[in-house]
């Protein structure tokens, strides 16, 4: 019996191959999928497009002779970076469209920042009502009682940095620490309620299921579910392909050099160091411009100096007026949260932003 171990051994073994023994692949498990969901369980597919790897992704399929008609391809297209709403409607990707707005998801919940996994154990941390005192102990010390078999989980617990930041209303839990409560929310619901239930209310809609761009190699959340489950996935809950799962970053770059894909102005342009290592000129990833997830570990200019750079308007919104403070009356917005965490944002030369086109 194959344990996780052996799953990841082997998920590995995949990652190491050949560029080309794993396009290869990568265009048998499209093929494999559209059979077994089109044919067999004669139900429908469709491509989940966002950024750069998902747009590589529609276009390898298209590459493979699927129409638009057999595939279609949807995306939250409102939340996507100005340069890659351009290149999805070129695309004829069917834009799907929240029933919330960006600004009232963080007035409503909180700002989504650190990373998914973080905030939803932050946005804990602040409910001094919380109810799971068992889980919010192990967040605070990694001890998981007598539920956990009494084991430690460093993954479990939230790294101490951000406990002195957010865990102040249960500073009794670690009473070696000096934790604090920050004067805004944090949550994780904006990826929920902006993009995967609507996209999967359009699934269910239509009876489809999705080819995602997802590589195990970006990490995140998806990683362990991508190099135990593989590829294509057929589950009780979930079914859904991903051909470029064991894809490295420089795969994904080349492939898009291969297919002509047309790079969204975000990332400026995909180019090849000396030592033969590809790259993007500008943004490595982007997302929603309302998203702080992975902003504390950014060089700058990081997303917000770049959204102060093409839409200054926008960035005066966002970083200091999309919330209203209940106590003070104040507003304020993303310029709060990043002082709290210790991510500059205010100042930054100009001659740096103009060095970002040849970073």
């Amino acid at each position: 019996m194959n344990t996780d171990k052996d799953y990841i051994k082997r998920f590995v073994a995949m990652q190491k191959l050949p560029y080309e023994v794993k396009v290869k692949r990568a265009e048998q498990r499209v093929h494999e999928f559209y059979h077994e969901i089109v044919d067999t369980r004669e139900k429908n597919v469709h491509i989940s497009v966002g950024g750069l790897d998902s747009l590589t992704l529609l276009y390898f399929i298209r590459s493979l002779g699927y129409s638009e008609k057999e595939i279609p391809a949807i995306g939250a297209t409102v939340l996507e970076h100005k340069s890659i709403r351009k290149i999805h409607k070129q695309a004829g990707v069917i834009p799907i469209y929240p029933n919330i707005s960006k600004h009232e998801i963080i007035q409503e919940f909180g700002f989504p920042v650190i990373s998914k996994a973080k905030a939803k154990k932050i946005s804990l941390l602040q409910d001094p009502n919380a109810d799971k005192i068992t889980f919010i102990h192990a967040i605070m010390t990694g001890d998981m009682g007598k539920q956990g078999n009494y084991q430690h989980s460093e993954k479990i617990k939230l790294p101490d940095k951000w406990l002195k930041k957010f865990g102040g209303h249960y500073q009794s839990h670690r009473p070696d620490l000096c934790c604090q409560c920050a004067n805004f929310k944090v949550s994780a619901e904006c990826c929920k309620y902006m993009k995967e239930d609507p996209c999967d209310n359009w699934a269910k809609e239509h009876s489809s299921y999705p080819y995602l761009g997802l590589m195990a190699s970006e990490h995140g959340q998806r990683e362990f579910a991508l190099m135990k489950n593989g590829c294509n996935y057929y589950g009780k809950d979930t079914i859904r392909s991903a051909p470029f799962a064991p894809f490295m970053r420089q795969d994904i770059l080349q492939l898009a050099l291969d297919l002509e894909v047309p790079i969204p102005g975000a990332y400026g342009e995909i180019k090849r160091k000396s030592s033969g290592e590809l790259y993007t000129t500008k943004a490595q990833r982007t997302g929603c411009d309302i998203c702080g997830f992975g902003i504390h570990i950014e060089k700058r200019p990081h997303r917000f100096d770049r959204l102060r750079e093409e839409e200054p308007k926008a960035w005066h919104y966002w970083m200091y007026e999309v919330c209203i403070d209940e106590i003070t009356g104040e507003h304020y917005g993303w310029g709060r949260v990043l002082d709290y965490i210790g991510v500059g944002w205010e100042d930054i030369p100009a001659v740096q932003m103009n060095l970002f086109d040849f970073i």
